[in-house]
Protein backbone atom coordinates (compact mmCIF):
# COMPACT_ATOMS: atom_id res chain seq x y z
CA UNK A 1 0.00 0.00 0.00
CA UNK A 2 1.11 3.56 -0.63
CA UNK A 3 0.37 6.69 1.40
CA UNK A 4 -1.33 9.58 -0.41
CA UNK A 5 -2.81 12.86 0.84
CA UNK A 6 -6.38 13.93 0.15
CA UNK A 7 -7.06 17.56 -0.80
CA UNK A 8 -8.18 18.29 2.79
CA UNK A 9 -4.79 17.14 4.12
CA UNK A 10 -6.01 13.78 5.42
CA UNK A 11 -3.68 10.85 4.71
CA UNK A 12 -5.07 7.80 2.95
CA UNK A 13 -3.48 4.41 2.26
CA UNK A 14 -4.20 3.00 -1.19
CA UNK A 15 -3.61 -0.50 -2.50
CA UNK A 16 -1.47 0.28 -5.55
CA UNK A 17 -2.58 -2.96 -7.25
CA UNK A 18 -6.12 -1.56 -7.40
CA UNK A 19 -5.18 1.65 -9.23
CA UNK A 20 -6.62 1.62 -12.73
CA UNK A 21 -5.61 5.11 -13.84
CA UNK A 22 -4.26 8.43 -12.63
CA UNK A 23 -5.15 11.79 -14.17
CA UNK A 24 -4.12 15.38 -13.50
CA UNK A 25 -7.08 17.63 -14.31
CA UNK A 26 -5.38 19.85 -12.67
CA UNK A 27 -6.12 17.99 -9.40
CA UNK A 28 -4.78 14.47 -9.33
CA UNK A 29 -7.60 11.92 -9.62
CA UNK A 30 -6.82 8.29 -8.79
CA UNK A 31 -9.39 5.86 -10.20
CA UNK A 32 -9.52 2.39 -8.66
CA UNK A 33 -10.63 -0.82 -10.34
CA UNK A 34 -13.84 -0.61 -8.28
CA UNK A 35 -14.69 2.67 -10.03
CA UNK A 36 -14.10 4.70 -6.86
CA UNK A 37 -12.15 7.91 -7.34
CA UNK A 38 -9.84 9.63 -4.88
CA UNK A 39 -8.70 13.22 -5.41
CA UNK A 40 -5.26 13.76 -3.91
CA UNK A 41 -2.59 16.43 -3.51
CA UNK A 42 0.17 14.13 -4.76
CA UNK A 43 1.28 14.68 -8.36
CA UNK A 44 1.15 11.84 -10.87
CA UNK A 45 4.96 11.53 -10.94
CA UNK A 46 5.09 11.32 -7.12
CA UNK A 47 2.50 8.54 -7.09
CA UNK A 48 4.44 6.67 -9.77
CA UNK A 49 7.63 6.92 -7.68
CA UNK A 50 5.78 5.68 -4.58
CA UNK A 51 4.43 2.67 -6.47
CA UNK A 52 7.87 1.80 -7.87
CA UNK A 53 9.48 2.08 -4.41
CA UNK A 54 6.72 -0.04 -2.85
CA UNK A 55 7.09 -2.76 -5.51
CA UNK A 56 10.89 -2.75 -5.11
CA UNK A 57 10.51 -3.21 -1.35
CA UNK A 58 8.10 -6.12 -1.57
CA UNK A 59 9.72 -7.92 -4.52
CA UNK A 60 13.38 -7.50 -3.60
CA UNK A 61 15.12 -10.73 -2.50
CA UNK A 62 15.94 -9.28 0.93
CA UNK A 63 12.60 -7.50 1.33
CA UNK A 64 14.38 -4.24 2.18
CA UNK A 65 15.53 -2.76 -1.14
Amino acid sequence: MIALTRLNGQPVMVNSDLIEQIEETPDTVVTLTSGNRIIVRDRMSEIQAKIIEFKRRIYSPSGTA
